[in-house]
């Protein structure tokens, strides 16, 4: 990774703008079709398009992360590991509230039928609130250094997609009145890939995980690089960049989902996104060797998880209260999420 960035570094900053604005549209172009992609999957295979959006695009768009978190854990720089997985929690959750406003018949809230992204929402909370306790206590370390914290969190992470898997399966309760039921049966779908042929489906999504992944790794160490040239490294503004850089695959996917109707794989594609950071958190003190990686949570790693923790749970009350009315092209409840996010911003500043 190192060889990566001294590549860039090499580069006069106008070649490497411009090579970011080029891994920046490869990027979108390929989570946008991605997206298409897990939706067509989803409608022919029939399986939920929560799971889909949970245990696949997650997963995809989750890759350069876990490639800059592990990077960092094995430089023994802990800091940045977790504050690389607690600070990009709030800023997944305030995609939803972009996503919102390409939603037009109604607040993106109020379209999930099954209470599978209120689960996720509060298995989040849960693990975020575990992780504060935590930071406050210690973790108690085990063989090899890695804490028992970690391990705990990584079991509450499978022990929620069994617990999703099986609500989704079930026949639980729906809710009464929704804004346009069709919707999430596939009713005025538009997707080009439904005709694709089902042996397709696999090379198509591992060719894009393989993008995604690769140009999000180059992405990030070019807005890494941007961000010294431009002498902004330091700054709350070279901060915000490289957070927005790693999150372009999410906000990708998560509009294309949205455009295509299906509105809880958007959901999904976020919390599940949000829910892999946590679990990260055991590979990243795996491969960190100066004992259990937790008990190097800072100040501003522990804000992250407090505004973690409100924005999660104002989106489950809104997936609770399924209020269909918008303002401003959003849901009040993505309008409340995203003014908490900017705040955040302004106290993560001064935190710094």
């Amino acid at each position: 990774m190192a060889e990566i960035s001294s590549f860039f570094q090499g580069l006069p900053m106008v070649l490497n703008l411009l090579l970011f604005g080029i891994f920046a549209v490869v990027i979108w172009m390929t989570g946008t079709r991605l997206s298409y992609l897990v939706d067509a999957l989803a409608e022919q295979t029939k399986i939920a398009r929560a799971l889909m959006g949970l245990g696949v695009l997650a997963i995809i768009t989750e890759l350069p992360e876990m490639v800059t978190t592990i990077t960092a854990s094995l430089a023994g720089n802990a800091e940045l590991a977790l504050n690389n997985m607690f600070g990009g929690i709030s800023m997944q959750t305030a995609i939803l509230a972009v996503a919102d406003m390409f939603v037009l018949q109604a607040a993106l809230t109020s379209f999930p039928r099954k209470p599978t992204p209120v689960i996720e929402g509060l298995f989040i909370i849960l693990m975020l609130a575990g992780l504060l306790i935590v930071s406050m206590t210690g973790d108690v370390e085990l063989i090899g250094g890695v804490g028992v914290a970690s391990i705990l969190l990584a079991g509450l992470y499978l022990l929620s997609i069994f617990i999703i898997q099986r609500f989704v399966t079930r026949d639980v309760w729906n809710p009464v009145d929704l804004p346009n039921p069709e919707v999430e049966e596939g009713a005025g779908r538009d997707n080009r890939y439904d005709k694709l042929p089902f042996h397709s489906f696999g090379l198509a999504i591992a060719l894009a995980a393989g993008i995604i992944l690769v140009v999000g790794v180059l992405l990030t160490h070019t807005a890494d690089v941007l961000a010294e040239q431009t002498g902004l490294g330091s700054s709350f503004i070279g901060v915000t960049l490289l957070a927005a850089t790693t999150s372009l695959p999410e906000l990708s996917t998560s509009i294309a989902a949205v455009r295509i109707r299906s509105y809880t794989m958007a959901i999904s594609n976020i919390l599940g996104s949000n829910l892999i950071m946590v679990f990260l958190i055991l590979p990243a003190d795996i491969f960190y060797s100066e004992g259990p990686i937790l008990d190097r949570i800072d100040a501003s790693a522990a804000f992250a998880l407090g505004t973690g923790i409100v924005v999660s749970a104002i989106y489950c009350l809104g997936l609770l209260i399924r209020h269909h009315r918008k303002m401003f092209r959003m849901g009040l409840d993505s309008i409340l999420v995203l003014l908490v996010y900017l705040a955040s911003l302004v106290v993560f500043y001064h935190l710094r």
